[in-house]
C-alpha cells in the first residue's frame, strides 16, 4: 500500500515540475523501488542487530548460571534483561515453559525463531549440557562468546571500508536522474523525452540502472556464516 501511495504521489509531484507523463511514471518507478529497497535495507537492519546481540546473550547467561539460575531460569530472564532485539523471542520461550515445561521443545523453538548461526552455537552448547549434565558450558559459552566478538569486529571493519564505495555507487545511480529532473523543468526536454526515442532512451537508461545497481549490491554483500547446527 505504502508503495502504490509513492508511486501515485511521485507522479503526481513531477507531473507538475515536467508536465510529462512519460518522466513522470519512470521517476514514480524509481520511488517505488527505493522505498522497496529501504524496507529490505530496514529488515537487514534488523537481522544485523540481532547477530550483534549474541555476545551480550552470552554475557547475560554466565551471570545467571553463575549466580545459581537454572539454564531454564536464565533464558527466561532475558526477556526482562537481554537486548531489546531479542525479548520478544525469549519471553515466548518463558511462556512456552509456564505452559509444558519442556525444555527440550522450548529451546528448539527458540533456535529455530532465532535461526543464525550465532544462536545456533549458544542453544546446540545449553541443549547438549541440559541433557548430558555437562560441567563445562560456562567455559563453551565464554569460548564461543570470543569468537563472535572477533567475528563481529571483523565484519564491521570490512562494511565501514565497503561503505564510501556503496555510498559513491549511489550516487552514481541518482546523479543522472536527478540531472534528468532539473532538465524536464524545460518544456522542450520534457517534449524530447515523450517521444519514442525518448521513452527508448529513458526505460535503457532505467533497466541499466537497475542491473548496475543490483550487481553493486551484490557485489558488497558479505557472505552469511552456514547455520552448522541448523534444522535440515
Amino acid at each position: 500500500m505504502k508503495t502504490l501511495a509513492t508511486f501515485i504521489a511521485t507522479i503526481a509531484i513531477v507531473l507538475i515540475i515536467t508536465s510529462s507523463i512519460v518522466i513522470s511514471t519512470i521517476f514514480g518507478g524509481l520511488a517505488a523501488a527505493a522505498l522497496l529497497l529501504y524496507s529490505k535495507k530496514s529488515h537487514n537492519k534488523r537481522a544485523a542487530a540481532i547477530t550483534s546481540a549474541w555476545p551480550e546473550v552470552i554475557d547475560h547467561l554466565i551471570s545467571g548460571i553463575q549466580s545459581g539460575l537454572s539454564i531454564s531460569e536464565t533464558l527466561s530472564g532475558l526477556s526482562t534483561r537481554g537486548p531489546l532485539v531479542l525479548r520478544p523471542y525469549f519471553l515466548e520461550f518463558g511462556d512456552k515453559m509456564r505452559v509444558d515445561g519442556d525444555f527440550s521443545a522450548a529451546l528448539l523453538r527458540l533456535k529455530t525463531q532465532c535461526g543464525q548461526h550465532g544462536s545456533d552455537q549458544i542453544f546446540e552448547a545449553i541443549a547438549i549440557s541440559k541433557s548430558l549434565g555437562g560441567n563445562e558450558l560456562l567455559n563453551i559459552l565464554r569460548t564461543v562468546g570470543t569468537f563472535l566478538r572477533q567475528d563481529l569486529a571483523l565484519r564491521r571493519e570490512i562494511e565501514v571500508k565497503h561503505g564510501w564505495i556503496k555510498n559513491s555507487a549511489h550516487l552514481s545511480a541518482a546523479a543522472p536522474w536527478l540531472l534528468l529532473l532539473l532538465l524536464s523543468s524545460q518544456p522542450s526536454t520534457a517534449r524530447a523525452f515523450s517521444t519514442p526515442t525518448g521513452i527508448f532512451i529513458l526505460t535503457t537508461g532505467l533497466v541499466m540502472t537497475v542491473i548496475a545497481y543490483i550487481w553493486m549490491d551484490r557485489l558488497g554483500r558479505l557472505p552469511e556464516l552456514p547455520r552448522v547446527f541448523g534444522e535440515e
